[in-house]
């Protein structure tokens, strides 16, 4: 009975891992139009915390963070100790926060090539090692038999128009086809500065009604304003008030839209830095000695320990999956 229990166990953590590298795909947007945070999952409605973020903040890898699920305690624990010298930059066998917040970044910018390479594999349907725009038109609409798909009938979705932008953008060579590197710059734009011309230049023609080049708050909202009620127009004034016009003029212009649209990943890392300094800094002295780190090694990179208890102790988890 144990054994069956532990198959099932297996199972649905193999399921839910699954469904967790599809949330990784950040051509999400939120409804106000900007793009979705890298840390949008670090926390559920309800407050509940999704440790996946932490392991992958270091790790650099959904995969290898799934590869510590697996692993027993020991063998985390020496592998991270390993890990923590690559980590501590000035060798003092401590890693401050600006050398965690570094190593942040960095993960984030590992995570970004991952995901788009995932992309591009399921894109290059001849395995050229190029995409060109037919083939993400039918990775990206495409139903089982991507061949029954008129492309030519799709020009006229605003979505797909906005998609052919920033692919011709990312296209450095003019060529018309996509490769490896340039295919990361389309499929998360938001994370590449040479790409958010073309993002800013989009809100604008979407949302610029009297063409001034700036956004006053009326046309920030849109249509948003009919859909919700006034409670949520006061929570989005106040954003574009206190978050978003910095120079209190009443406008958005094209620093302040960028600001607004594109999530800044060194505000996350920093986050996450005191995130992991709450959690693991034991004696307070704002440094983290390679043994504190590797005494919470749960929160850093997670183990075969932690998943199984997770999945013993949380019965909402197990609700869910099945």
């Amino acid at each position: 009975m144990f054994n069956k229990c532990l198959l099932l166990l297996s199972l649905f953590s193999t399921c839910i891992n699954s469904a967790h590298i599809g949330s990784h795909l950040n051509k999400e947007r939120e409804e106000d139009g900007s793009f979705v945070s890298r840390d949008h999952n670090h926390y559920g409605q309800g407050g509940e915390h999704n440790t996946d973020f932490d392991h992958e903040a270091i790790l650099g890898s959904v995969k290898e963070a799934e590869e510590f699920e697996h692993l027993s305690p020991e063998e985390s624990k020496k592998r991270l100790r390993l890990l923590l010298k690559n980590m501590d930059l000035n060798k003092d066998n401590n890693i401050d926060r600006k050398e965690l917040q570094a190593w942040i970044l960095r993960s984030f910018r590992m995570l970004s090539v991952e995901e788009s390479n995932s992309r591009f594999e399921d894109a290059d349907e001849n395995t050229d090692g190029l995409v060109d725009w037919d083939e993400h038109l039918k990775e990206t609409y495409g139903t089982e038999d991507a061949d029954d798909i008129d492309v030519t009938n799709l020009g006229d979705d605003e979505m797909v128009k906005q998609d052919k932008m920033i692919f011709n953008a990312a296209d450095g060579d003019k060529n018309g086809v996509l490769d490896k590197t340039e295919y990361q710059s389309f499929s998360a734009p938001e994370e590449h500065p040479h790409m958010f011309p073309i993002l800013i230049k989009q809100v604008l023609e979407e949302k610029d009604t009297d063409k001034d080049g700036f956004l006053s708050f009326q046309e920030f909202m849109g249509d948003r304003g009919q859909k919700h009620n006034r409670q949520y127009i006061v929570e989005e004034k106040d954003k574009f008030d206190n978050e978003y016009d910095t120079n209190k003029d009443g406008l958005l212009n094209e620093n302040e839209i960028l600001s607004w649209i594109v999530p800044s990943n060194e505000d996350i890392a920093e986050e996450e830095v005191n995130h992991l300094f709450a959690a693991s800094d034991d004696d307070h002295d704002d440094l983290l000695s390679f043994d504190e780190i590797v005494e919470h090694h749960d929160v850093f990179v997670g183990s075969e320990a932690t998943d199984f208890g997770d999945h013993l102790t949380n019965p909402h988890l197990i609700k869910e999956e099945l």
